[in-house]
């Protein structure tokens, strides 16, 4: 008797289940799901972008999946994404709130914040306070001038050796965003960088890994005493940081008289009523969190993903060192917007950005209200993947769209284009909101290191491998460089 009523349970459970994952009308369409786990079967835990560009094939630039019993709708093409991300960025600029991320930061943070007036509040603040403390301006220029002073150091002592970039360049990005936040940096073997970069590193990967999505979709997993709750005890190693950190700034701070993000952040809450703001130092332990993990991880793994290109095209990486020669001159060092006369380095910086396709799905959106999307039926609520790898390889939009040429931003003057399929960043109101600065650093980096240095693919080091790791971010595979000092220097 007691197993006829589990039976007859488990059955009413198994139709519901199936009632409510059915596919709404004039959905996109998709492969056949499976009840529970969907279409998380379809997919390689270990890199799903090639399973995603198999069923773009199979099913066109919008189709659905089922990440165990939740509809999601991938977006592939500049068309469509354009569509939905800046013709009908109302719509799609949601953010999924119960999944696996969110539950890990408790709803803190401001990257993954719901489309409203609260996330609508702080990015309005960010802006203005990048602004204000001199994104595109000589101050910005400065601190970056200054860690890249450190990275030539680094760079010295390695002549004549092999040398392993990866910490290098993660530490280089590191130290200017905590110069913009706290106005302060690290050196390269800092107790508490490390922790943050291990805690960072090791979230990204479950983040992207088989245990997220089984959390994303089975809910009743959640509680057990499974490996995704290492990402939780991370957060909270990272928040007690910052939290000391925060602290330690305060008794230095003089309210009205900001010296960077944070103190700006602290004036605000002053001038709030803050019954009625969003504003708070709670919140702020877990915005610094965000903007320092997004504009380390992505900026570092570009210059990774640049001079492993540089030295393996060697005839590309001199071209620019003569066209910053022929621009610099005498003059000591380079600025921002020497940029204007650098259309050929402008082009290298630019495909290097293509190539390394740093956040390939972009961040998760979802749909705030019921929409539509090239004639398909989007419910409120709906997971939306942007696919970024999509736009950045797309056949038609670019001349050469799977080999890594400079000619891709070039026209037939040698001046620089940007096409449109060109959004690293992503686009609409969720872009980057980082990307002036990562636009920057990379330019003042690549230009200062190329003037300086020649950088070689050491000749015991095999055939290079350009795939990348797959995360949250795309990081380039561990490599080596050679470094010599230029001859003209």
């Amino acid at each position: 008797m007691f197993a006829t009523i589990i039976l007859l349970c488990f059955s009413v459970w198994f139709i519901i289940l199936q009632i409510k994952s059915r596919r709404p009308k004039n959905f996109p369409p998709g492969p056949p799901r499976l009840p529970v786990f969907g279409n998380m079967l379809n997919l390689s835990f270990d890199n799903p972008l090639k399973d995603f560009e198999r069923l773009r094939k199979s099913y066109g630039n919008i189709y659905s999946l089922y990440l165990g019993s939740k509809p999601s709708v991938v977006i592939n093409g500049v068309k469509a994404i354009k569509e939905a991300l800046v013709t009908k960025a109302s719509d799609f600029s949601g953010r999924p709130q119960d999944m696996f991320i969110n539950d890990a930061t408790e709803r803190k943070g401001v990257i993954l914040a719901d489309y409203g007036s609260n996330w609508r509040e702080h990015r309005r603040f960010a802006l203005m306070t990048l602004r204000n403390f001199g994104l595109g301006k000589n101050s910005m220029e400065e601190r970056i001038h200054g860690e890249i002073q450190h990275v030539i150091k680094t760079l010295e002592e390695s002549i004549g050796k092999t040398l392993s970039p990866q910490v290098m360049f993660h530490n280089a990005a590191s130290n200017i965003i905590f110069q913009v936040l706290f106005g302060t940096r690290y050196k390269y073997d800092d107790e508490f960088t490390k922790v943050i970069v291990r805690c960072f590193t090791e979230n990204s990967k479950i983040a992207n890994g088989p245990w997220a999505m089984l959390y994303d979709s089975v809910p009743m997993i959640r509680k057990l005493p499974l490996p995704f709750t290492k990402a939780f005890k991370n957060v909270k190693t990272c928040q007690s940081l910052s939290n000391r950190l925060l602290t330690e700034h305060k008794k230095t701070r003089v309210p009205g008289k900001p010296r960077d993000f944070v103190d700006c952040y602290l004036d605000e809450l002053d001038n709030r009523d803050n019954d009625a703001s969003s504003f708070s130092e709670e919140k702020l332990d877990m915005y610094t969190l965000d903007l320092h993990f997004a504009g380390t991880d992505t900026t570092s793994n570009t210059l990774l993903t640049a001079f492993l290109y540089l030295m393996t095209h060697p005839h590309i990486q001199e071209r620019c060192q003569q066209e910053i020669d022929g621009v610099l001159g005498g003059k000591d060092r380079v600025s921002f917007d020497d940029r204007h006369n650098m259309p050929y380095m402008q082009a290298v910086i630019h495909e290097v950005q293509r190539m390394a396709n740093t956040v390939p799905l972009s961040v998760f959106h979802c749909t705030t209200k019921d929409t539509e999307l090239m004639g398909y039926s989007i419910p409120r609520g709906t997971l939306i993947i942007p696919n970024l790898t999509s736009v950045l390889s797309e056949e038609g939009q670019w001349k050469f769209p799977h080999e890594f040429n400079p000619e891709n931003f070039l026209n037939d003057q040698g001046q620089f284009v940007k096409p449109e399929a060109f959004m690293p960043f992503s686009a609409g109101p969720r872009m980057c909101l980082g990307e002036g600065l990562a636009r920057m650093e990379l330019f003042l980096i690549m230009v200062t290191l190329l003037r300086r240095f020649k950088f070689i693919w050491p000749e015991d080091a095999g055939e290079p491998n350009y795939t990348p790791v797959y995360g949250v971010t795309l990081t380039p595979k561990p490599y080596h460089m050679k470094v010599q000092l230029r001859a003209t220097e």
